[in-house]
């Protein structure tokens, strides 16, 4: 007996399915390369690192250059120092970076002394400074407290504040008509760490 071929019958009444190609609708291309996806993946942790220290950078902490010889010896020049200023209100003791002065519009780093509503007292005659009453400790200072071209504040004023430099001698700073008052807006942030160079990396509090 002959076999007979099997045959297949198609219903023309029913659409086939028809296959599109080179349509870019219909496929992707998948790339299975190892090396491509790791590169891939790298780049876009690299711009994410970026865009976060960015932003750490503009709103959390910035890295300042110190410019002269009114801090030391708690600071010296060209010492790298980070700055933080997120949320931040000065405070006794702080070591800050001002933006502008009265009449000095370069940014100075100096420390607070006395704050707004706070009575002060300088007795240059003995050396001596008092906030509130209260005489203030200061192992800091590394020079002779002299006397400025301008009247010293009992109280500070609203919004304002009164710093002075470490080294006393070397300073110029609340206790000079250039500077005066700063305004607590013209205050950048409290320096926080010494980073450079590596010798001189400390916590300054």
């Amino acid at each position: 007996m002959q076999s007979r071929k099997k045959e297949k019958y198609f219903d023309k009444s029913k659409k086939q399915p028809k296959t599109k190609v080179n349509n870019k609708e219909d496929y992707i291309v998948v790339n299975n390369n190892p090396t491509v996806g790791f590169f891939y993946y790298l780049a876009r942790a690299i711009i994410m690192a970026v865009v976060v220290i960015i932003i750490i950078l503009t709103f959390f902490l910035r890295i300042v250059n110190v410019d002269g010889r009114s801090m030391m010896n708690t600071l010296l020049d060209n010492d790298k120092v980070i700055v933080t200023n997120f949320m931040y209100t000065p405070k006794d003791n702080d070591i800050v970076v001002i933006s502008h002065a009265k009449e000095y519009d370069k940014p100075i780093i100096k420390r607070v002394i006395a704050t707004e509503g706070q009575s002060l007292k300088i007795d240059f005659e003995n050396q001596k400074v008092y906030v509130d009453g209260t005489l203030i400790d200061e192992p800091y200072v590394s020079s002779e407290l002299k006397e400025g071209n301008t009247e010293i504040p009992s109280v500070i004023p609203k919004g304002k504040v009164f710093v002075m430099g470490d080294n006393r001698l070397d300073s110029l700073d609340s206790r000079y008509s250039e500077i005066g008052l700063i305004d607590e807006e013209n205050i950048i942030g409290k320096a926080q760490f010494v980073i450079l160079p590596i010798t001189r990396i400390q916590y300054l509090y």
